[in-house]
């Protein structure tokens, strides 16, 4: 591994044991990966933050790195296991929430921002074209590689939070241009609203892996790259996409020559019904990946002059930035339900209050039952609607 003279003085211990650890285990991972050396970063996204995911051991190692390390880069975190305000309406206990507090304060002391969200890029956490950063969250990496066009890899949660503390990572993978070249090129034929991107990334994911497709036929906004992202990293590995006249880099790579995959609604309706096991429901949630502002204000339209008629619950899911600042569009939505920030329906001890959850997000029905023993049925959010209105 070639090191810059301020690297060497870091892995020499010059800057401290928590500095000096931190580039040892950058150093380790990217000798795996084959890197040569390391790159700057401009910015951290950490996951590892969920008490329900993490558990006692996690805690001890947070504890241990907290007492000698401070982040050198701006730093946000993934969703907690709960609402840091409102965990009791959810069911959280006392003793889960307890220790989901000391995570955060622990994350906090080192100097990340603490407003737990998936959607870091709706709310200040947004790197510019080119920059090497680390982010752990799968749908928030693909947005900023393929949204952006910042460079990083699928982080794991200790690997982004060394490299937070160092301000460097390995120099592999999507850093390196030569890896940022399509593999396959899908042709899309689909409805252009949020439900059926969602689809629409669940079945590429399925279908490739952990390749980078190369999108004609669609022109996401960031709610319906946001979903579409999420959906391929969950059903497959994607972690980053190109779309024809779109997206930054998307001119800057040849297709020639690629396998071609054509998807419609018919391949959108198969893959929603591999997702749906269920049809009776205990929970709807919202919200996977957060909610942004205008998806909450779209919602809010929608159910204004409604009135719910069952006892579902209902979770809206988003950041503390968004439920913040829509106050009026909050309050229509506390009619039907519970608008949460700092957390998610995936990383929640949903399993010890629910056992049927619904959702519109392709990504939470593939984690809900492996994370949180869910069955779960998987629909837009105007027919998940029908079944309270």
């Amino acid at each position: 591994m070639n090191l810059s003279a301020a690297e060497q003085r870091i892995l020499d211990g010059e800057e401290g044991e928590g500095a000096r650890k931190a580039l040892e285990l950058v150093i380790a991972l990217g000798k795996i990966y084959g890197a040569e050396d390391l790159v700057p970063i401009t910015s951290a996204h950490l996951s590892g933050v969920s008490y329900k995911t993490i558990g006692d051991g996690g805690i001890t190692y947070l504890e241990h790195v907290s007492k000698e390390s401070r982040v050198r880069v701006p730093s946000t975190l993934n969703p907690s296991g709960m609402d840091s305000v409102r965990w009791r309406e959810m069911g959280v206990s006392e003793e889960f929430a307890a220790k989901q507090l000391h995570i955060i304060g622990l994350y906090g002391s080192m100097g990340v921002e603490t407003s737990c969200s998936c959607t870091p890029y709706l709310a200040g956490n947004i790197p510019n074209k080119g920059d090497h950063v680390a982010w752990a969250e799968s749908s928030a990496l693909s947005m900023v590689n393929s949204m952006v066009g910042a460079r990083t890899n699928r982080e794991g949660g200790p690997g982004a939070l060394a490299a937070a503390i160092v301000g460097r990572t390995a120099n592999y993978g999507l850093h390196l241009t030569v890896n940022r070249a399509p593999t396959v090129v899908i042709e899309a034929e689909i409805d252009d609203d949020l439900f059926s991107h969602s689809l629409l990334g669940q079945a590429v994911g399925s279908r490739i892996g952990n390749g980078i497709p190369y999108f004609r036929g669609i022109q996401p906004d960031w709610e319906e790259a946001k979903i579409m992202a999420a959906a391929m990293a969950a059903s497959g590995a994607v972690a980053m996409f190109h779309v024809e006249d779109h997206t930054p880099e998307a001119s800057e790579h040849s297709i020639e020559g690629l396998e071609v995959i054509r998807l419609t609604n018919d391949d959108l309706r198969d893959a929603q019904e591999s997702l749906s096991t269920v049809d009776d429901v205990e929970l709807i949630a919202f919200g996977c990946p957060h909610l942004s502002r205008r998806e909450v204000k779209e919602m809010a339209t929608y159910l204004k002059d409604k009135e719910k008629r069952t006892d579902v619950p209902i979770w809206f899911c988003t950041s503390r930035e968004v439920r913040d600042s829509l106050p009026a569009e909050v309050a229509i939505l506390e009619r039907f339900g519970t608008v949460l920030a700092d957390t998610c329906m995936v990383v929640t001890p949903v399993e010890g209050m629910y056992s049927r959850t619904a959702s519109d997000s392709a990504k939470a029905c593939n984690y809900l039952p492996t994370l949180c023993s869910q069955k779960v049925h998987c629909d837009s959010f105007q027919r998940l609607m029908e079944v309270v209105l």
